[in-house]
């Protein structure tokens, strides 16, 4: 079973959230604030954390970067009142794996919470070393290493990048890796599929005319040949 760890200091949000996800088979913990939640991301060692942006002692932004720090590997929903397109780019750079603008539906967010868990189970059964051309990717310690030296990738990007490495010459289609690497229920266009692909393809030096190591197939998707 799940654990879920909602850190959240409205009660009138955490309070009917916490019944929901005890109602659909989850255990759930619940910190009123920052400090709380991590002391229970380093204790409880959740399934999940459904993170508030706003938080009353230390900003969730920071809450969301201490732990992908220590937990990597661990998913991250942020929820937050402010839904303007920067605040979506800065949650998701510091390493939230999604993005959810209250107010909600409890049945929209339980299905996102299950779709990230699904994610996450795909990536612990990928290879632990995946290896090509000049890139090295640990799925299990969620680092990349280009020659050796080490990228500093946002989570999107990581899964990104390991989806397309763990199946080499292979193309993907564009749906197959928003369900992958997003969701099936991504509220977005696939504009920031684009996006991600054009960061990830500078991070990893792969930003010539053409690319050779992330190719676009074009009406189709991207493959990696490593």
């Amino acid at each position: 079973m799940a654990t879920i760890l909602l850190v959240e200091d409205d009660e009138r949000i955490s309070e009917p959230l916490l019944r929901v996800l005890a109602t659909e088979g989850f255990d759930v913990i619940h910190a009123a604030n920052g400090t709380d939640g991590l002391s229970a991301v380093a204790g409880g060692r959740p399934s999940l954390v459904l993170l508030d942006l706003t938080l009353p002692d230390i900003d969730g932004l920071d809450v969301c970067r201490k732990i992908r720090e220590d937990q990597p590997e661990l998913p991250v929903i942020m929820l937050t009142a402010r839904a303007e397109e920067m605040d979506v780019i800065v949650g998701l750079g510091a390493g939230a794996d999604d993005y959810v603008p209250k107010p909600f539906r409890l049945a929209e967010l339980v299905a996102r919470i299950r779709a990230r868990l699904r994610i996450a189970e795909a990536a612990h059964q990928m290879p632990r070393e995946l290896s090509g051309g000049p890139l090295r990717v640990n799925t299990e310690s969620r680092r990349a290493y280009l020659s050796g030296n080490e990228l500093e990738l946002t989570s999107k990007e990581f899964d990104l990048l390991a989806l397309l490495m763990s199946r080499p010459d292979v193309t993907f289609t564009r749906e197959q890796i928003m369900s992958t690497v997003w969701d099936e229920n991504y509220w977005g266009s696939t504009r920031t599929l684009d996006t991600h692909i054009s960061t990830l393809r500078r991070k990893i030096g792969d930003d010539t005319d053409p690319p050779t190591l992330i190719v676009t197939v074009r009406g189709v998707g991207f493959r990696f040949e490593g």
